[in-house]
């Protein structure tokens, strides 16, 4: 199974769910993606990764058009924004879903309040992602 997880920086989230996913079954063909890729994946979104035993620094951000050409089981946008930016695939999608999370980026403070954005944010990752990972597996 082909997935794409698509968020505006691919720095934060879509990393994020990258890594869960990959950590619930590595037998699935993960791939993240950004609308506008930042330079580097986020270093808070490392260390809260790390912190739950997924190591995602060997990451780096990716631009969306190296993917519209292939085929997915499903395109996943993570934000707002690249949801209603998404490219046009030319490619073979079987499905287009939408997990809305909030941007851990626009966190501030201390850097421990913005580790606890980016935990609460990895937190609600893994829930919605655990969930979908659960009913595809049922489905079969």
């Amino acid at each position: 199974m082909r997935i794409l997880i698509l968020c505006t920086g691919n720095s934060c989230r879509s990393q994020m769910a990258e890594g869960l996913l990959r950590s619930f079954d590595p037998e699935l063909e993960i791939h993240s993606a950004g609308i506008h890729p930042e330079k580097e994946v986020s270093p808070y979104a490392i260390k809260v990764m790390k912190e739950i035993g997924i190591d995602i620094s060997g990451h780096y951000p990716k631009n969306v058009d190296l993917f519209t050409g292939g085929s997915f089981d499903f395109v996943i946008t993570v934000c707002d924004n690249a949801r209603e930016s998404c490219p046009l695939f030319t490619g073979k999608v079987g499905k287009r879903l939408h997990f809305g999370f909030d941007d851990p980026a626009d966190a501030k403070g201390t850097e421990e309040e913005i580790l606890a954005v980016y935990r609460r944010t990895r937190d609600e990752i893994r829930r919605r992602f655990l969930e979908f990972y659960n009913e595809i597996k049922q489905r079969g």
